[in-house]
């Protein structure tokens, strides 16, 4: 059994990329491997919005990976840095802001990059979708 960490760069719905994120990790774990980590960088972050509302008819890629979470413990990272600039907020950076709302919940999380390098460093295999 291999351990598997993405790092996800795109935004849902504006590129393949993101659905075929969710695809290749839903694939990894049927095939009997680990999906560890999924770190969302750049405009990636908006894969974690809690405020995504795609149609009845298109996959929910927010719901998707948040089963991937629930059913394969897998952890969702989502750069604080790009995520602020991006208006994800959690409640905690939301209160710290000012700011009305928040837009991230858990299971996602807002990290540093360090999380990132530690994904690299402990799975066996890191593999990037961008657009």
């Amino acid at each position: 059994m291999l351990n598997y960490a993405l790092l996800l760069y795109a935004a849902p719905y504006s590129h393949q990329a993101a659905l075929s994120a969710l695809r290749f990790a839903d694939t990894v774990v049927a095939n009997g491997h680990r999906m560890k980590t999924v770190f969302f960088y750049h405009d990636g972050v908006h894969n974690a919005s809690a405020l995504m509302a795609p149609p009845q008819d298109e996959v929910h890629l927010a719901d998707g990976w948040r089963r991937l979470h629930h059913e394969h413990g897998t952890e969702l990272l989502v750069c604080v840095a790009a995520g602020l600039r991006r208006g994800l907020l959690d409640v905690s950076e939301a209160n710290r802001h000012g700011a009305v709302s928040h837009s991230l919940e858990a299971p996602f999380a807002l990290t540093g990059v360090g999380q990132l390098i530690d994904a690299m460093l402990t799975s066996d295999r890191m593999i990037t979708f961008a657009p």
